[in-house]
């Protein structure tokens, strides 16, 4: 394994022969090992925040007809340095009666929900922290804690106004996380896996070809766990004052800012690994530093779409929201997983094209199904509408509509 084909294992096999020649036992060889990686990558994705937070505001710019960031530095690219340098000068401010330990833990655990799923996702054949066997479990788990973080921060703020905040919050990611781990299991279905790196091996083809409604389903749930828009009403300032976090100042609203935007591309990472075949590309497999690139292009278009909806697509009120998910992304992946079950139950000794053919055209059923439903449904509530609205009308003139 040379350099230029496969920098990480060439680094990792030199830091190993380099401890071992120090004369160090085995297992503190792997120890140290473990705690490099983990700190290198830990690093790295905080790091890389400066980067996204410099290209979501020039993309902002650009869809909606301003600059963006142009004055520290060529381009603007200094702009987050500062602004992580005047946060750093902010003064730290604990409200009166907080619970000061879980107040000052919440930013923490924010941070570290995100942190903790870069470990389980494969950047290339051979780049990752940890295979687990149950990778995609792991990830829905680490994910909880960050709602944990928000109704602590919510909750220990003393404020009343962050601890509804905070309600609202947890409501909306624990609603949308029914149907996205719904959606998760067809393509831990289709892999008969829960190994992220097992998940993105067995995608011959792409999964987004043979669960597209799978693949709308997370997308869209991914987007409203992060709390972005058209799902923003995590900071809703028109409404709850910014939320749960209005009571922190200083490097502790920072790091709730970290959360958020690393959130953002590890959603887009996720995406990627199960719905896009990852890393996976021609001479990906001999050349890991090529899989790399192509895992990074597929996470930058999945990336650059969440912007693109978030800069051009109003806020959904809370009712609106919540409809979406019991009434219609709910029961579509249930159908979903039903639907893909049962075709792999029943075709599991066809060739795979046939399989493969028979999951795009079920999922397309499905699809011409729910929109016939959602007229519908659109039609009955357009209706009611219409009558709520003629009532006064007949009320005064007797004349019915």
């Amino acid at each position: 394994m040379t350099w230029l084909s496969d920098p990480i294992t060439f680094i990792t096999q030199w830091l190993q022969h380099l401890l071992a020649g120090w004369g160090l036992s085995p297992g503190l060889v792997q120890f140290l090992m473990d705690f490099i990686g983990a700190g290198a990558l830990a690093t790295g994705a905080m790091l890389f925040v400066i980067f996204l937070i410099w290209y979501e505001r020039k993309i902002a710019g650009r869809f909606q007809d301003r600059l963006g960031p142009n004055r520290v530095g060529p381009w603007g690219l200094i702009q987050p340095i500062a602004d992580m340098l005047k946060i750093f000068t902010k003064e730290y401010i604990t409200p009166d009666g907080a619970d000061k330990f879980v107040y000052n833990l919440a930013p923490i655990l924010m941070v570290a929900s995100v942190l903790l799923m870069w470990a389980v996702i494969p950047f290339a054949v051979t780049i990752y922290g940890v295979d687990l066997n149950v990778g995609a479990l792991y990830v829905i788990a680490v994910g909880a804690l960050g709602e944990l973080a928000i109704i602590m921060a919510g909750w220990a703020s003393n404020n009343k106004y962050a601890l509804l905040g905070a309600f609202r919050v947890v409501a909306q990611l624990i609603s949308y996380e029914v149907p996205m781990v719904l959606a998760l299991l067809v393509p831990v279905l289709l892999s008969q896996s829960m190994g992220i790196n097992t998940i993105v091996k067995a995608q011959q083809p792409w999964f987004i070809v043979t669960a597209p409604l799978a693949a709308l389903v997370f997308f869209i749930c991914s987007i409203a766990e992060v709390g972005r828009a058209p799902f923003d009403l995590i900071e809703a300032e028109s409404e709850i004052v910014a939320g749960f976090n209005i009571e922190y100042s200083g490097l502790k609203f920072g790091m709730f800012f970290v959360g958020e935007f690393l959130h953002a591309f590890t959603s887009a990472l996720i995406f990627a690994a199960l719905f896009l075949g990852g890393w996976q590309g021609p001479g990906a497999v001999q050349y890991p530093i090529l899989g790399f690139v192509y895992f990074a292009i597929k996470t930058g278009a999945v990336y650059f779409l969440t912007l693109t909806l978030r800069f051009s697509v109003p806020r959904y009120r809370i009712d609106q929201m919540m409809a979406i998910n019991w009434k219609l992304l709910t029961p579509l992946s249930m159908a979903v997983l039903i639907v893909t079950a049962v075709i792999e139950k029943l075709l599991q000794s066809s060739p795979a094209a046939v399989t493969d053919l028979a999951l795009f055209i079920a999922n397309l059923v499905v699809f011409v199904i729910t929109l016939e439903l959602m007229r519908r449904y659109a039609g009955r509530q357009r209706r009611q509408e219409n009558q709520k609205a003629a009532e006064p009308l007949v009320q005064q003139t007797g004349i019915s509509a």
